[in-house]
């Protein structure tokens, strides 16, 4: 039988079933200060492997504010005020194949998954250029699952009004994932090919990306999305007009930032090993902290590291 250990920290966990199952006939015997020593050494074995995580995007929850969660389980909210430390082990696992690796391409992939992947195709980024409509993708089963579905375009302010596309099933924490204060509906359409055929449309007038810095600065943006919707749906084609989303709602997100930084300074595991400040908020996939650093969890996907 062959045994798959992703990291340091399953082997940990292994080693740590086996000296449990022998803790028991070790309760027998009468050596009491071996006993002691023992189930001692157990603690910091489980404690280590409690704090060793494999970095992945943070899940957000819309609530007021938004409720974050890094690998599932850990409610990073409740680290808002305290010191954190986040020290990167030395070791990169490809999120999707999971060998390591020495670097990572597009969000946690090794070089031959970024080449081979579905999930790192161009279409990805420019979702005009999908395929799957007419049968073709890098895997045809993942372009009917996640591509040959509804699709929304929709206006979003993050640093500004902007353009973008996603999944029906993907709002709202795909503004959540952008750090946007406020989102709209603009069209629905049933796939991705059309959804960015608006979006190419639109992109002559409003831009499709955020400036990073300006959005984790601050949230006081006078922006009116309705008026920007009703202006940009006088441009859409009038093959494209059937897709118009009448609905008006505006999603209002707020996020759990207890003070906006200054003057925004990036900081990397690559560079910086073991970050060690006080986490004073979180927006889209920023981590920030009071000295005016702040951490994108999303970009180190697959680092291992010990969090604290």
């Amino acid at each position: 039988m062959v045994i798959s250990i992703k990291s340091s920290s399953e082997f940990i966990f292994i080693i740590l079933i086996i000296l449990l199952y022998f803790a028991f006939y070790i309760q027998k015997l009468k050596l009491f200060y071996f006993r002691k020593i023992f189930f001692l050494f157990l603690l910091i074995m489980y404690n280590f492997l409690m704090s060793t995580i494999i970095l992945s995007k943070m899940k957000g929850i819309n609530k007021s504010p938004v409720q974050y969660f890094l690998n599932q389980s850990i409610n990073l909210n409740s680290y808002i005020g305290q010191e954190v430390s986040i020290e990167f082990t030395g070791i990169i696992f490809c999120s999707n194949c999971n060998r390591k690796i020495k670097k990572t391409f597009f969000n946690g992939l090794c070089f031959p998954c970024f080449k081979s992947s579905p999930e790192a195709s161009e279409c990805i980024i420019k979702p005009e250029l999908c395929e799957a409509h007419l049968g073709r993708g890098r895997d045809i089963e993942w372009e009917k699952k996640n591509h040959l579905v509804e699709h929304y375009v929709y206006l979003s302010a993050t640093s500004h009004i902007k353009v973008g596309v996603t999944r029906f099933n993907q709002i709202p924490s795909r503004w959540i994932d952008q750090g946007a204060t406020l989102g709209i509906l603009f069209c629905k359409t049933p796939n991705r090919y059309l959804a960015g055929c608006i979006e190419v449309a639109l992109k002559s007038i409003i831009s499709d990306k955020t400036a990073w810095q300006k959005m984790l600065k601050s949230c006081s943006f006078n922006l009116d999305l309705l008026e920007k919707k009703s202006e940009l749906s006088t441009q859409l084609d009038s093959s494209l007009k059937n897709y118009f989303v009448n609905d008006n709602t505006i999603t209002e997100i707020k996020y759990p930032i207890l003070k906006y930084p200054n003057k925004i300074r990036s900081i990397s595991l690559d560079k910086t090993p073991n970050i060690k400040s006080t986490l004073i908020g979180i927006k889209g996939q920023y981590l920030i902290f009071n000295d005016d650093y702040v951490f994108n969890v999303r970009k180190h996907s697959g680092y291992e590291v010990k969090l604290n």
